[in-house]
């Protein structure tokens, strides 16, 4: 299936997609894609602010760029690796029975489902600024996020160790 019809999918039910994708077979090429494409979707989503930002602060706009280009590409995998690490062993103390490849899977895809409404996060950030609203849609990315993320592991960690 289609990523854009996985993505949308999620929306109706996380778990089942990432049940799906992890039938699909172990693949760490196809989860750190995911992971790259989330990462890369959440560096598009910081430009509106940050132009914002350098053209109301006077900052150098390549300079605040390359900053989050360096967060987003490079160091936030490390952590997401982490995390994904971290909350399997979190699920192996609930007598979780799945693997570090759905774990990961579970959380890269979280990442990447999410990526529209950090895309409006973004625009939001660049064109209304800091307020309410801002507040408001990321309150709302970061539930539906964890939302994903919680539905795919509880998947993924529902599956049996081959």
């Amino acid at each position: 299936m289609a990523v854009t019809r996985n993505i949308t999918a999620t929306y109706r039910g996380p778990g089942r997609v990432v049940a799906g994708l992890l039938a699909l077979g172990q693949r760490e090429d196809r989860a750190l894609a995911y992971l790259m494409a989330g990462c890369v979707v959440v560096f598009i989503a910081q430009m509106p602010r940050l132009a914002r930002e350098a053209h109301l602060t006077g900052q150098d706009l390549n300079m605040m760029m390359g900053g989050t280009l360096l967060a987003w590409i490079f160091i936030a995998p490390l952590v997401l690796y982490c995390l994904a690490g971290i909350s399997h062993l979190i699920a192996r103390l609930f007598k979780g029975q799945g693997t570090h490849y759905g774990a990961r899977l579970a959380l890269f895809w979280a990442l990447l489902a999410a990526s529209p409404l950090m895309l409006l996060n973004g625009l939001v950030a660049g064109f209304i600024g800091p307020g309410l609203e801002l507040q408001a849609v990321g309150f709302i990315w970061f539930v539906v996020f964890v939302w994903f993320w919680l539905g795919g592991l509880i998947a993924a960690e529902r599956a049996e160790v081959s």
